[in-house]
């Protein structure tokens, strides 16, 4: 199972524009749904390709079974699996597109889809599908809709969340109540204090903030056509940083929070050095056996404010073939039941609205990783993709800089913004 890396987007643009451009030639074609036989209307036939991403051969049974479940209902069809590494998959998918070998049907997140979306490589879904707003959580499905396009250009398959969790032995040591935590980053900033004020040596926060952030307390991160970030121009993100800088230098955090050895708040929670950190809905288990004296002293709740979405999704290539099997067979995957099942396996959550309902999601069990289970479940109701397609690692890593040096104290919160921004849009511009 997959997070979502970043591709580099001077890479996706080289490789993309002689793909489009090699395309357009050769069907003498606007980019759409250009080669592609019968549209999503025609019939379910011929044999398309199925391309996954480090999934096998771990779930191979799993994935066999959906295909011959298609295959069964549509006896005309094939579909041939191939699975990808998960280094180097976005450039993988890259290249695919510029040389026109894009699988049928492919695993992306929405920002690895995002290049290929613009450029004409993959099928607005909506075109065929009338059912995709009531077939799909809200959120998961808007990742796929870029701003700039019309349409939408990925099912989303599966799909995660973060809860949070607390050191319940810390808070009382610390004159605070987890079972009364924090709900939002307001609270968040209060409790610190309180923690720091009552037991100097421990701590609730520890980690800066990023554009996540940025969105969580309303700025407005990029314009509406996608072309630009307008973060610096907000005064709310230079009031969140200037939040952050004196939080840090009042010591509500530990002080390699910004530096290059720092282990992340997970890392720092498992080893009971602070009392905060997000992780998805078992990740408890994890850091109970990795320290088996948390056991019994964490306690979870909702995530901060907006939860954040994690999304993988199944495209369609709008070169295929055989479009109307391509698009059949992606809305099959992506059903209620076969993503049930996969979750029964995985521990992950179906994108699908019905399956919230499914008692394995939704029954608390009485165990803090089952509570943590439902809230996660629940939270998928409204999660929202924090952090915008638009930016890459590159540009994300630049922005980290410019806050660590504003929360030192190095430059003014205004001038580390502009910087950032001003670098990521030369970025964005030139990728």
């Amino acid at each position: 199972m997959r997070t979502t890396p970043r591709p580099t987007r001077g890479r996706a643009a080289a490789l993309l524009a002689t793909a489009a451009a090699t395309a357009l030639v050769l069907t003498g074609c606007s980019s759409g749904s250009s080669g592609a036989t019968g549209g999503g209307n025609g019939k379910v036939e011929g044999t398309i390709t199925l391309q996954t991403w480090a999934l096998t051969p771990t779930y191979t049974d799993y994935l066999q079974g959906v295909i011959d479940g298609f295959e069964q209902e549509h006896p005309d069809a094939k579909v041939k699996l191939q699975d990808q590494p998960g280094d180097g998959y976005a450039d993988k998918v890259l290249s695919q597109a510029s040389s026109n070998s894009l699988p049928d049907v492919i695993n992306l997140p929405p920002d690895i889809a995002l290049p290929l979306a613009k450029r004409g490589f993959l099928q607005d879904v909506s075109k065929d599908d009338s059912k995709l707003s009531s077939t799909y959580v809200a959120g998961a499905l808007d990742s796929y809709k870029y701003k700039g396009l019309d349409g939408t250009y990925g099912y989303p398959w599966y799909l995660n969340t973060d809860v949070d969790y607390w050191n319940s032995s810390m808070f009382a040591k610390c004159g605070l109540d987890a079972n009364e935590p924090p709900k939002t980053t307001d609270d968040l900033f209060t409790q610190a204090k309180t923690m720091h004020e009552n037991c100097p040596d421990d701590y609730l926060m520890s980690r800066k903030p990023g554009l996540g952030d940025f969105t969580l307390a309303g700025v407005k991160v990029v314009n509406g056509d996608g072309t630009k970030f307008t973060f610096a121009d907000s005064s709310k993100a230079v009031d969140l940083i200037d939040r952050y800088r004196t939080a840090y230098q009042d010591g509500y955090m530990p002080s390699n929070v910004l530096n290059s050895d720092y282990l992340g708040n997970s890392t720092l929670f498992t080893q009971g050095k602070v009392a905060w950190t997000t992780g998805g809905a078992t990740a408890l288990a994890d850091m109970e056996k990795s320290n088996p004296s948390l056991k019994g002293n964490v306690t979870v709740s909702p995530a901060l404010d907006t939860p954040p979405l994690y999304v993988q999704g199944l495209s369609v290539s709008s070169k295929s073939k055989h479009l109307a099997t391509a698009e059949a067979f992606a809305q099959y995957m992506t059903n209620a039941k076969n993503q049930e099942a996969f979750a029964h396996q995985v521990n992950i959550f179906p994108s699908t609205v019905s399956s919230q309902s499914d008692p394995y999601f939704s029954k608390d069990d009485g165990t803090v990783n089952g509570k943590a289970r439902v809230l996660a479940n629940e939270a998928l109701k409204e999660a929202k993709v924090l952090n915008p397609v638009e930016a890459n690692s590159a540009m994300t890593d630049f922005l980290d800089q410019q806050i660590a040096l504003a929360m030192k104290g190095q430059v003014s919160p205004e001038k580390a913004l502009q910087t950032a921004q001003d670098k990521m849009n030369s970025l964005l511009a030139n990728g």
